[in-house]
């Protein structure tokens, strides 16, 4: 008998992946955790039934909401990451030697034992000595600090559930607090595809472009999210996503990429009309 795992992206629309094990499977505090073993993507990390990451295009994702701010801003030197268990954004981060400290607030202790058991290569870099792990709510944890952090990366699940929290005017009020004069933002925004994603997506621009003088939305294309087309959102006190890009800084790092590059990264703020008027109509 043949095991697939199916993730509802509508009632009408499912994404279906074939399962050749069923590796982990716990129920946290949080959420269903569970980890799969498969064919065509290698593992699997789904969280209360909708896929998290994949070992396959996993990359994509983590490229894309760290090195597009690093390669803005001259000198980050501290960042918050908030959610991101698995590690993957982490790794990515801690490949810059001028990065000094790395506070990595995560809700569910569970997800980050799993993804250190079942996806070692994405963790791999949690041991790094700049990385400092908090077990905490993440709202609770930044209305403690003031003008601390060049960089806030939130990478959490979606607008739903135990992450609804960090897509709220309260929650990117007290981000932009946290941030030092010149900080930068970025969050995953979803898909702008399906109408229940399109609204959150919606509702979470124009919270941020409240709260923030400069606030571009950019994309990627993820095979296992949603559509296929994912958004993240960039957000600034002062630096501009295309003008402030420094491609000859950043490609003197010699940083070996999958999906990134700073041609790429200037087309990713280039969006479709119909996404382009979504925007509009709550700016």
């Amino acid at each position: 008998m043949e095991l697939w795992f199916n993730e509802f992206h509508t009632p009408d629309v499912r994404h279906g992946i074939r399962v050749d094990r069923h590796l982990f499977s716990q129920k946290s505090d949080y959420q269903q955790i569970d980890i799969f073993e498969t064919p065509e993507f290698g593992r699997v990390l789904a969280l209360d039934g909708s896929v998290m990451l994949t070992e396959r295009d996993e990359f994509i994702y983590d490229e894309m909401i760290t090195h597009v701010p690093m390669a803005v801003h001259p000198n980050i030197r501290d960042i918050l990451v908030i959610g991101a268990g698995d590690g993957g954004v982490v790794k990515e981060l801690t490949r810059y030697s001028q990065v000094e400290r790395i506070d990595l607030v995560e809700m569910d202790a569970e997800v980050l034992s799993a993804c250190q058991a079942y996806l070692p290569e994405n963790s791999s870099r949690l041991n790094d000595s700049r990385v400092h792990i908090f077990y905490d709510n993440a709202l609770r944890f930044i209305r403690r600090r003031t003008n601390q952090y060049d960089l806030i990366i939130v990478d959490s699940n979606d607008p739903f559930g135990p992450s609804e929290g960090y897509f709220t005017r309260e929650f990117y009020g007290i981000c932009y607090n946290a941030l030092k004069d010149d900080g930068i933002m970025v969050n995953q925004q979803g898909s702008p595809f399906f109408s229940h994603d399109a609204d959150a997506m919606q509702r979470s621009h124009q919270r941020i472009v409240s709260t923030f003088p400069i606030s571009r939305v950019y994309q990627a294309h993820i095979p296992t999210y949603a559509a296929g087309y994912w958004l993240f959102g960039f957000a600034s006190k002062k630096y501009h996503p295309i003008d402030d890009l420094d491609a000859e800084r950043w490609l003197g790092y010699h940083f070996k990429t999958d999906y990134y590059t700073p041609k790429l990264h200037v087309g990713a703020f280039y969006l479709p009309a119909f996404l382009e008027r979504m925007l509009q109509e709550v700016e």
